[in-house]
């Protein structure tokens, strides 16, 4: 009989130590660890597109590693630039920097996966050709820094109504814009948003726009104001 009371009284007491704080029990501040995070799919995108450019970003080069020309380059630009003006040659895939009628850098260039033909319409690749003038400048770019351009110009509107590609009030909106000087509609069928930007020259690898090394755009970026003359040719 004893025996018996003793074991129930020995059962009794292992659980009560078993309900006790802290003993033979998963610690509270385990249950929260490691949780769930919920995805933003907006920063997901941002944190694509800078990934993209990163990738795609080609580090400055040493001076022992630039050609001589390059290394010439490399005295400071006189600012500011007197009467700045900007030349790209797509088929040399090289940006001219002019101040006061001559040439006071170059850079290489890359451009679209349509990198020879004119831009006709909004997502062809292709880089527009003609006279432009940088109408934004945007020190926050997904491509470190970008100048952005008056495509599409007159000339271009003209055409697209031409075409029927957009509507007689959309020529007018992207004449009455360059008239002012401002940056015209980018949301018509003849597409917009072109930008001279950083991101790398390892390819053709954008949507139109011209991408330089971000040391050069660096540059340039801040050498030239909004306003600045853009040509672009073949």
């Amino acid at each position: 009989m004893l025996k018996v009371i003793a074991a129930a009284i020995a059962t009794l007491v292992a659980l009560s130590l078993l309900l006790l704080p802290g003993v033979a029990k998963i610690p509270a501040s385990r249950s929260n660890e490691n949780p769930m995070p919920v995805e933003n799919h907006s920063d997901a995108e941002t944190k694509r597109d800078e990934t993209t450019a990163a990738a795609t970003s080609s580090p400055a080069p040493s001076s022992t590693q630039l050609p001589q020309q390059q290394q010439q380059q490399q005295s400071p630009l006189k600012l500011p630039l007197v009467n700045p003006k900007i030349v790209v040659s797509k088929s040399a895939r090289q940006l001219s920097l002019y101040a006061d009628g001559r040439v006071v850098r170059t850079y290489k260039i890359v451009l679209g996966a349509n990198p020879v033909d004119d831009k006709l319409k909004q997502g062809d690749r292709a880089t527009p050709e003609g006279d432009f003038y940088v109408c934004v400048k945007n020190a926050r770019s997904n491509f470190y820094l970008s100048l952005g351009l008056s495509y599409p110009n007159i000339e271009d509107a003209e055409r697209g109504l031409r075409d029927k590609l957009i509507t007689r009030k959309e020529r007018d909106a992207i004449v009455g814009a360059i008239k002012n000087r401002r940056c015209p509609p980018w949301d018509t069928a003849l597409g917009g948003e072109i930008f001279i930007h950083g991101g790398g020259t390892e390819d053709d690898w954008t949507w139109g726009c011209a991408a330089l090394a971000n040391p050069d755009i660096k540059e340039l970026f801040d050498a030239v104001p909004i306003g600045t003359r853009v040509r672009i040719k073949g």
